[in-house]
């Protein structure tokens, strides 16, 4: 997946929030300002203090 990265800087959208720690502009989690994507909030949640619930 491409980086979508536009001349103007972003308000709102997917644009407008990148993950903190690879710089993806997908899904990123923005809740508690996180601001990860969802493949790097798995990889460190544990880490953060997040448990996993089955």
């Amino acid at each position: 997946m491409v980086k979508i990265r536009h001349g103007k800087q972003r308000e709102f959208g997917k644009g407008s929030r990148i993950c903190r720690r690879c710089g993806a502009y997908g899904p990123v989690i923005q809740m508690y300002d996180l601001f990860y994507c969802r493949q790097c909030f798995r990889e460190v949640a544990e880490k953060l203090g997040f448990k996993k619930y089955e």
